[in-house]
This record gives C-alpha cells, structure tokens and sequence, in this order.
C-alpha cells in the first residue's frame, strides 16, 4: 500500500483502449512520469523518443528542437500507442490490493459531503464503497462532474485520426506540424514503423465518414497540402478505411470545492489538443496532489481536508495555465483566415520561431512543459504580434499598413486574454498572494 493508505481503484474496463489522443508525452510530463517513479510505462510499447517539432507553412520549413540541454540524456518526449500506454499504468494499479472492475454510476453524498461512490460490476450488482476521499478521473465523457465543477465545455474543431503506415517523416523523431487551410494537421511517430495523423477540421459538421464523403474531402482539400514523403502512405491510409473523429473540447478548470471529493484529468480541465499537453498536465497535477497528501495521516475531517486540498487548484496553475492558454491561443494563430491581421499574425509566428535562438527555445520550452511559466508565455505572445507589427511598418509606414498592425496587436489581445482570464489572472501570475497557497495541514491531519 502507497506510504501505508488503503487504496481502492474501480476501473470500468481492462481491455486495451482505441484512441486516437493521449499518445504523445511532451519531455515536461516525462519528467512527471520519472517524479512518479513510472517512467516504465513507457518503456516495451515500442514507444518512440521525440526531440522536438518540425513546421510546414507554404513550403517553408522550420525545425524547432526541444531545449533539452540541461537534462540528461533520457529524457524527451515520447510518442506511442495510447492503449499500450494505459495498460502499462493499469498493470501499476493493479499491484494494489484493491483494483475493482466496475462502472461508477453515482458519488455518494450525505449533507453536502462526499462520502463514496456507487458503482456496478460486470455481472449488474450495484455496490457501495466508502472513503474519506474520492478522487474522481472519469475522463472527458464523465458523468460525475457536474457536482464537484461548473462545466463550461467548448468544441472549437474535431480531429479525424488516420494511421500512416511505413512511411518515412521528413525529420525522425519529431512531431510535424502542417500549418494547412482551414486548420493544422499532425504527423508523429507511434511506433516503429506507424505514423499518426491528425487533420483538424473547425468546428463540429464533420463529413460522413460512412457515405465516403470524408475519403473525399482528405483526399481533395487535405491530401494536396500534406509533405510529398507522407503523400503516398496517406492516400493509403484513407483507402483502408480505418478513420476516426473525435471532438476536441476546451474546458477551464472551475472546481466547486466539495467535502470529500477532488477531480482529475480531463473529467477536471481540458484544453484544445493541438499542444498534446493534456497528460503532462495530468500527471503534474498528480504530483501536486500527492505532495500535499504526503504528510497527512488522518483523512477523517472532510472539512478540514478539503480546506487543506484547495491549495492544490493554486499550486497547479503555472503549469497548467500556461499549457492550457498556450493551447487555445495557438490553435486560433494556427488556423487560415480570411481576415488580414489574422493572416500577418500567423505569418508572423512562423518566422518568429524561425528565428533560432529564444525566439524559438522559448516558445518550444513553454509547448513541451519544460518552462511552464505564465510570464514568459505572454511575453513570447505579445513579441510575435509586436515583431508582426514592427515588419508592417517596413519600408515605409503607410496608413493602410500602419491601420493593418494595430489591428494585429488588437486580435492578439482578443486571442490571448479571454483565454488568461478563464484560467484565473490572480492564480495563474500571482499565485503566492492567493489564501489557499501555502495551506497547511490542520494539527489533526498531520503527524
């Protein structure tokens, strides 16, 4: 038993998950996966080592690694199976005493606090399970939410997810972003001889896979604007027929505190998956949580506790917040307008990071969750948009051209902001002058 606690795990299923997200983990969520001592999860799926990405825009290329320097030599991201990957932390799981099979169908509540859950194994029996604390990671479908948050659940785009099979990318390790019309596309490598790809589609009427509308529109609109190594393995992977949707959702952590009870993982907070930051905030948020349990010993005083547990929400925020803002504010760069400043904006961020230098270790270090700082990512934003603005007035500084760059300054304020203040101003750049922050554990919870 984990530092002498009785654990109780109820998982609906053992079989190996299908999922087209959650196979890549940027080097910062490796680093949490090696804190949690479980970086063997990724070891034995014929998981691939990721350095970093590579950007397509109108024929141009730009390699940006990750700044990996300081770290030693195993550490980078990790691209893999999603389903071999849960396996690996299910065989974990399962090595404690009590790792129950069944669907939890309500949490159980008396006068305000969380007491359990209530669940259903295989054969229909419904059963009753209490605990002083119910940590709930149902995921982005979960139906146990809605008392412990205020779900505020956007679907900006859907991604469709096709497999590309032995094809070579044009950089080895690395991630590849296609800044195509009307929305990006994603190839990185899931195992030795299999490509994921990626094609964003805005918005939520996706066309039918089942009428062969979908192959069309791959193969019409997205195909022509893929990199020509990939071409003849995408065409292929369209004629298999094996495609997937999925809806990408965004949704800012708005945690109702609740006696008893705390969320995690995706059923808590999600962001758009472009970044692929959704498991290196996960894991980050475990470690927090299991920082903070560490010293208690007496899980008893429901109120107590859950006094105690709210400085996890303010200790989460620098990481969290800057993957989650970085995420929505990227997706909205990324995507083709037909609006001009939007335009300058996104040409802009391309040869911005094609700079070399900080102008692209800093941005790349803030996607891979190796500096997750709040300040720096503002910065980075707003350096692109004034760089934007700076080559506008070039030669000469017309009126028209002049109108154009303040106009980009403004669409970079209307992307970023709303997104900052969703995810809390206060918490996420000053989080020390937030009460909750240096909670302590009551006398009764520590020894």
């Amino acid at each position: 038993m984990p530092e002498g606690r009785k654990i109780r795990v109820i998982e609906r299923d053992l079989t190996e998950p299908d999922r087209i997200v959650g196979e890549l983990l940027q080097p910062g969520g490796y680093l949490k996966l090696i804190e949690l001592g479980l970086q063997d999860c990724v070891e034995e799926i014929d998981a691939q080592r990721i350095l970093g990405y590579a950007l397509f825009k109108d024929g141009k290329i730009t390699k940006l690694p990750y700044p990996l320097e300081k770290f030693r030599s195993g550490v980078s991201g990790r691209a893999f199976h999603n389903g071999r990957f849960v396996q690996r932390m299910r065989e974990k799981a399962a090595t404690l005493p009590k790792l129950l099979l069944g669907s939890v169908t309500s949490l159980i509540e008396d006068e305000g606090t969380i007491r359990g859950v209530q669940y259903k194994n295989k054969s229909g029996e419904v059963t009753k399970v209490f605990a002083p604390l119910t940590v709930v990671c149902d995921g982005c479908f979960s139906n146990l939410r809605r008392s412990l948050c205020k779900p505020q659940v956007e679907v900006p785009s859907c991604f469709v997810g096709l497999v590309l099979k032995n094809c070579e990318l044009p950089y080895p390790n690395h991630g590849h972003v296609v800044l195509a019309d009307p929305s990006p596309i994603l190839f990185y490598p899931i195992s030795g001889n299999e490509v994921r790809c990626l094609v964003d589609i805005p918005g939520q009427n996706l066309p039918s896979v089942v009428n062969g509308d979908m192959s069309k529109y791959l193969k019409t609109i997205v195909a022509p604007q893929v990199p020509p190594e990939v071409h003849a393995a995408f065409m292929a992977a369209i004629d298999s027929g094996n495609i997937k949707t999925m809806p990408n959702r965004s949704m800012p952590a708005s945690p109702v505190s609740t006696p008893g009870a705390l969320l995690l993982g995706d059923a808590f907070n999600m962001r758009h998956p472009l970044t692929g930051g959704g498991m290196t905030i996960a894991l980050a948020d475990i470690v927090v949580l299991r920082d903070l349990l560490k010293p208690l010993q007496d899980f008893t005083d429901a109120y107590s506790l859950t006094k105690y547990l709210e400085s996890f929400y303010t200790l989460r925020k620098p990481v969290a917040s800057t993957i989650n803002t970085l995420a929505g504010a990227l997706y909205v760069v990324f995507c083709a307008s037909p609006d001009k400043a939007r335009k300058e904006m996104r040409e802009a961020c391309f040869d911005y990071l094609s700079l070399g230098g900080v102008c692209s270790t800093g941005p790349v270090g803030l996607l891979s969750g190796l500096n997750p700082s709040p300040v720096c990512l503002v910065l980075h934003f707003f350096a692109v948009a004034v760089y934007g603005f700076g080559r506008l007035l070039l030669p000469l500084p017309t009126p028209k051209r002049l109108w154009l760059g303040v106009r980009l300054i403004l669409g970079a304020s209307g992307i970023i902001f709303p997104i900052i203040k969703a995810e809390g101003v206060r918490q996420m750049f000053f989080p020390a002058s937030v009460p909750a922050y240096n909670r302590a554990p009551s006398k009764k919870g520590s020894h």
